[in-house]
């Protein structure tokens, strides 16, 4: 049910409209001023509100400037008796949705209200879409080991060199990696990911390098391989402490040379392509163990960037909490909720196992599980269980 707020200071008013909306199915709430407005604006996300704009205190101009200020997106319309042309213009150019005159025509407030309810989901949808498709996120965080990262991009990027980020599941390897790749010269080529370890070892050469038409059983038509793809760009092999000492023998080949065979094939094809790799294991200990090649290692290994994990940078967790809050909030198209100065504190004290991925997933659940505002309550009750 969608929720509609009315700030009006003559309760007749509010009092008909509640009715009448109600009776389309609207939940409603009203405010018989803009300060209380504000307050209810700022406790909770509403889907339209209607405002009157001569009200004592807080008139509907003012209220509308900051109310934008508190959230952005959410639709405003104006209603007055006493309006003119030119009050519309400047409500409209302030940021209202739309303006409707006292008393107002039932039909053409109902229509304009579907129609901003309408905009708003198209507004979230369209945020939300954005943050999928935009080639990389932000990098959150201010700890002296986030800042030599993006130092260390910033010289490393522009070059050609090879590099292996290290760190735990869920650090934020990939991140690094994109990063690498959005400020490199490559930038307008592809970036190809291949999780090492998600592919069995008998397809993760076809994967790699690409088959020929009846090279295997199941081979039913000739494919192109990752190597392939990400020519001109950069290929990621993340996970590459999984892949099998075969396929890491034709990596090899592929970074000494620049050429790779297809399975079934004879031809030799040239690739131009950029590897950077990841591993959550101690590559060295796999060497020694003898289930990673030594002169692989050195291959990928020219630049080595090692991503803390979240433990080992606590101090950045109130910016990473206000950033997913933020996220969180234009997922579901609400307004940001606010989180407790002690509740942080609690989160900075936690365990977290799973990183910057387990983070985010817990930011996301104290969201839609506490109340107005994240209090430290909320995270022993729903991340931290107390002993």
């Amino acid at each position: 049910m969608s929720n509609i707020l009315i700030i009006d200071d003559e309760k007749a008013i509010r009092k008909t409209l509640g009715e009448i909306l109600s009776y389309e199915g609207y939940k409603i709430e009203d405010a018989e001023n803009g300060d209380e407005g504000l307050k209810k604006l700022k406790e909770k996300s509403y889907d339209v509100v209607l405002c009157d704009i001569k009200m004592p205190k807080v008139d509907g101009l003012e209220f509308l400037e900051k109310a934008k200020e508190i959230n952005p997106d959410v639709p405003i319309i104006m209603i007055s008796g006493h309006g003119t042309i030119e009050t519309a213009v400047e409500a409209v150019k302030k940021g209202a949705f739309d303006y409707v005159a006292k008393p107002p025509d039932l039909n053409r407030l109902l229509i304009t209200i579907r129609n901003a309810m309408d905009k708003q989901t198209l507004v979230t949808e369209t945020k939300v879409l954005k943050r999928k498709v935009s080639k990389v996120q932000e990098m959150i965080g201010e700890s002296p080991a986030l800042k030599k990262i993006k130092d260390t991009i910033d010289k490393v990027a522009p070059t050609d060199a090879r590099v292996l980020i290290t760190g735990e599941n869920g650090s934020g390897k990939e991140l690094v990696a994109r990063w690498m790749h959005e400020k490199s010269n490559r930038a307008n080529g592809p970036i190809i990911e291949v999780n090492c370890a998600a592919i069995p070892g008998e397809l993760i050469e076809s994967e790699l390098f690409g088959h020929e038409k009846g090279s295997f059983t199941s081979a039913i038509k000739q494919r192109i391989g990752k190597f392939e793809q990400a020519n001109g760009g950069t290929l990621f092999l993340d996970e590459i402490g999984d892949m099998s000492l075969t396929a890491q023998a034709k990596v090899l080949r592929a970074l000494q040379e620049n050429k790779i065979t297809r399975v079934g094939g004879e031809k030799d094809i040239t690739v131009d392509v950029r590897v950077i790799a990841a591993t959550n294991k101690d590559l060295l200990k796999e060497v020694e163990e003898k289930s990673f090649r030594l002169d692989l290692y050195h291959r990928l290994s020219v630049i080595i960037i090692h991503v803390p994990s979240l433990n080992e940078r606590r101090e950045d967790i109130p910016l990473l909490a206000d950033h997913f809050l933020q996220q969180v909030a234009d997922d579901y198209g609400q307004a940001k909720k606010g989180i407790d100065k002690s509740a942080v504190e609690a989160l900075q004290k936690h365990n977290w196992s799973g990183n910057i991925r387990e983070f985010r997933n817990v930011m996301e659940r104290l969201v839609i599980l506490s109340g107005k505002t994240i209090s430290e309550e909320d995270v022993y009750n729903f991340v931290i269980p107390r002993a």
